[in-house]
């Protein structure tokens, strides 16, 4: 099969198979269309023709380019490529899986970077009380800390998904559902903004169910939500850099510092699996690990 059609028959498959989101799906499509590039400078437009060691040679080649790619980024790139080749050979398109041997780089780990209470605390009343939208921009901080949910998530929900009274439905992964307790400062913020804010917003623009809205009534983007983070930690004076997943690390590592279960994080962050939750325990113990160093007197 030539390799673009074989690009295009693979999107269409996780588009409708596995309901990526227009995000992911973007990061596949621009990978593939790096390798499908770099195979035709290689003469190679039929996918019968590529070997493993012609993926071995693509992935040397993507290595070595400069300024050289993070591991992140190289083990994304082959992923999307496994996952091409994966589908084809199991589709029967082809006979084998010539990607079978690749092996990705071993990302760094790193450990997320929580901000303390005292500095969330600040970043969520930076947002000025007396102003409409900083009445929306307090209600949004707040729920993204209060439910650890992923700025796409906050953006995409609806008011109706508040219709649980303490909790909220949010949209995952893969269009996945779960049911997140909300606390009563974050859910006196977001009852603030649909009483004062949100009516005045949405006479603006056209009658949409969305939660956020911006300042033309328009549903608030992942873009938007990220420059309103941005702002309030400028006004709290956080010099470290703070994005949207770090009110999401937070939410996790305050979490298991104060007792709870690390499946339970789990299933409040949408994990599909644990291991992915567990590298928060790693902040906590160090964090243990300090206090020990300077409270046992046979500590040092």
């Amino acid at each position: 099969m030539r390799v673009d059609r074989a690009i295009a028959a693979y999107l269409r498959h996780v588009s409708v198979e596995r309901g990526l989101s227009e995000h992911t799906l973007a990061a596949y499509r621009r990978d593939l269309a790096e390798y499908s590039a770099w195979l035709a400078a290689d003469g190679i437009d039929d996918t019968a023709q590529i070997t493993p060691e012609v993926v071995s040679r693509y992935a040397a080649a993507a290595a070595s380019t400069e300024p050289r790619p993070a591991a992140s980024s190289l083990a994304r790139r082959q992923s999307s490529v496994r996952g091409l080749h994966r589908f084809l050979a199991r589709e029967g398109i082809e006979t084998d899986d010539p990607s079978a041997r690749l092996r990705p780089p071993k990302a760094a780990q790193r450990l997320p970077k929580a901000l303390t209470i005292d500095q969330v605390a600040a970043l969520v009343q930076a947002p000025p009380a007396e102003d409409p939208i900083g009445v929306r921009d307090r209600a949004l901080l707040e729920l993204l800390y209060a439910t650890g949910a992923r700025v796409s998530e906050a953006v995409g929900l609806d008011v109706d998904d508040l219709a649980h009274g303490e909790a909220l439905r949010l949209r995952g992964k893969g269009g996945k559902e779960r049911i997140v307790p909300i606390g009563s400062y974050a859910r006196d913020a977001v009852d603030a903004y649909l009483t004062r804010v949100r009516p005045a917003l949405a006479a603006r623009g056209r009658a949409t169910p969305r939660l956020f809205l911006g300042a033309r009534g328009a549903p608030l983007s992942r873009q938007s939500a990220w420059l309103v983070l941005q702002a309030a930690a400028e006004r709290a004076g956080l010099s470290a850099h703070v994005s949207p997943h770090t009110l999401r690390h937070s939410f996790a590592t305050h979490l298991l510092q104060g007792g709870a279960d690390v499946r339970v994080v789990q299933e409040l962050l949408g994990h599909a699996s644990v291991a992915t939750t567990q590298i928060y325990t790693h902040v906590t113990v160090d964090a243990l690990r300090d206090v020990y160093a300077g409270a046992h007197p046979r500590a040092r």
